[in-house]
């Protein structure tokens, strides 16, 4: 379809939206039957789903298709991403707290002058961070912390760790800095405590030991985990339990596979957006305090990273259901703000384990693997984290985008189906995360969905689960409302 010549691309260029539109729905079959015998082939159907996207933008711009044809028939719905400078939402007045096109400047992503969809940035906070950094480098020279030399346990100042100690004690958690070690992202702060953990797992000779990993889920984490040596024990949930890990489930699991060390917990799960009750949490914490009176050691990586898009008093009671000394002895959480802030790029991450001891040992994750986090980016985490204290109401406004892109996109897929007929259930959520999981009807996939709608979602293998399944992100690009 590339070789095309000059004359035949200045041809297609003068002719109309609605041959445009079929050309590009053609190429857009084309394509598919190209890829189709390759998603199971190892490439991962994530990365799969974006090269598609990808590749048909590439097509239908060498075929100089208008932009705005190729925007309504190519949704790359993959990534669960928020661009705040894409943002085009404005409900009511402008200027008003529901103006979410002013979000990248109440944020300090945008420049001064920089046009937001109609907004004027005035770049106020892009500066203020700025002046903050320079301020807290002040601060840690007169505490005698020097950014600019090597920090010999390398898991960031003490000043921001006391901070975040400070953050996890909102849940009750009576930890300190020392409980504290800061990461480059939840991602990196997931890998050196699995990279820790290993490695006193070998120092204590253990022969084998396993993570448990509740599926649909995000997958990252097994591969880390899988490169550290952990044999990865995979566990199917039910759709009629939200596709959320039982006590019964993990009884049994843990009954027959005594070498399981380590559960992986996401409390609001990616891909499903479904959310642990306190009741649930309780429960399963309940089935490992069991099997830990009796002698083994059964750690749970917690990941925090959609807890704050959801509804702050139900977190909370999530969070408090594991403040018990058994259960925060062993148990390691791992947040940031990449979902709940929308600072993806920014990478900014920590890791808090219950007991100071665990934190220790797997300390050696981090002195090992660099010989001290970024000086001017532990600065701008310091700001930020400022930021958000000195206006709370961030929180509350994303959560209400959040809820606001949510609801548009179920209506869309309401209004595909009824149309269409392609979805046997579109889930409703808990009122958290950046995604939609719906199951899509027999002999549908992410495949035949994309060419019959140009909606690209990704398939529910590429979270350990059923291709019927299919995860859809409201991240980067706006709904449109009909």
């Amino acid at each position: 379809m590339n070789s095309h010549t000059t004359n035949e691309a200045a041809i297609l260029s003068t002719t109309s939206f609605e041959e445009q539109r079929a050309l590009l729905r053609q190429l857009r079959t084309a394509i598919l039957q190209r890829f189709r015998p390759l998603l199971n082939s190892g490439a991962g159907p994530i990365r799969m789903m974006a090269r598609v996207v990808e590749e048909l933008k590439q097509e239908c711009y060498s075929y100089h298709i208008a932009e705005e044809i190729i925007q309504e028939e190519i949704v790359n719905r993959t990534i669960g991403d928020i661009n705040l400078r894409l943002i085009t939402e404005c409900e009511g007045e402008a200027g008003s707290s529901t103006d979410y096109r002013m979000l990248a400047d109440e944020l300090g992503l945008a420049l001064p002058g920089e046009d937001l969809a109609g907004y004027t940035a005035t770049g106020e906070t892009y500066q203020w961070l700025r002046a903050q950094m320079m301020e807290y480098e002040r601060l840690l020279l007169a505490n005698k912390f020097d950014l600019r030399v090597y920090d010999i346990y390398a898991v960031g100042n003490p000043i921001m760790r006391e901070w975040l100690a400070q953050e996890m004690q909102k849940w009750g958690y009576p930890v300190t800095s020392k409980n504290i070690q800061m990461s480059l992202g939840a991602m990196d702060g997931i890998d050196r405590a699995l990279r820790g953990l290993a490695y006193r797992y070998r120092v204590e000779n253990k022969s084998s030991f396993a993570m448990l990993c509740p599926e649909p889920g995000f997958g990252v984490p097994e591969w880390q985990a899988s490169t550290y040596g952990y044999r990865i024990e995979r566990l199917p949930t039910l759709a009629e339990h939200h596709f959320k890990l039982s006590a019964d489930q993990l009884d049994q699991v843990l009954q027959q596979q005594e070498d399981i060390s380590l559960l992986y917990f996401t409390i609001t799960n990616n891909p499903t957006a479904f959310a642990y009750t306190p009741e649930e949490i309780r429960a399963i914490n309940g089935v490992l305090n069991r099997y830990r009176a009796q002698g083994r050691e059964i750690f749970v990586l917690a990941d925090l990273a959609y807890i704050g898009t959801g509804k702050p008093e139900e977190d909370y009671e999530r969070m408090a259901a594991f403040n018990e000394p058994e259960t925060l002895k062993q148990t390691i959480f791992v947040s940031s703000f990449s979902k709940n802030y929308t600072l993806t790029g920014e990478r900014f991450g920590w890791v808090t384990s219950g007991d100071p001891e665990i934190a220790a040992a797997i300390s050696v994750s981090w002195s090992n693997g660099v010989a001290s986090l970024p000086g001017e980016w532990q600065l701008r985490f310091m700001a930020y984290y400022q930021l958000f204290q000195a206006r709370p109401w961030l929180a509350d406004k994303l959560r209400s985008f959040y809820r606001l892109r949510r609801t548009r996109f179920i209506a869309q897929l309401h209004r595909i189906n009824a149309e269409q007929s392609l979805f046997e259930e579109i889930y409703v959520d808990d009122d958290a995360t950046v995604y939609n999981w719906s199951k899509l009807k027999a002999g549908e996939d992410a495949f035949s969905l994309f060419e019959k709608t140009g909606i690209a979602g990704v398939p529910g293998s590429g979270f350990g689960y059923t291709d019927e399944y299919i995860r859809f992100s409201i991240g980067v690009i706006p709904i449109a409302q009909r």
